[in-house]
């Protein structure tokens, strides 16, 4: 058997570090240069921001292979 000492696998005993949530500019150019490309009209702009348009059909899920 070998000599090195076994480390143990998985989560560490460390203290985690809460997260800083940046608040995020939806207007800023770079956000509007990424909108210009991904959407194709104002419903589907919406929607990627976070509001859904009033009776809008449900998204049907992409099967993976």
């Amino acid at each position: 058997k070998s000599s090195k000492p076994k480390r143990r696998k998985g989560k560490s005993s460390k203290k985690k570090e809460k997260k800083v949530v940046k608040e995020v500019d939806i207007l800023s150019p770079s956000a509007m240069l990424n909108a210009y490309y991904i959407c194709h009209n104002a419903p589907a702009c919406l929607e990627f921001r976070g509001f859904p348009w009033p009776g809008a059909p449900k998204k049907k899920g992409k099967k993976g292979k």
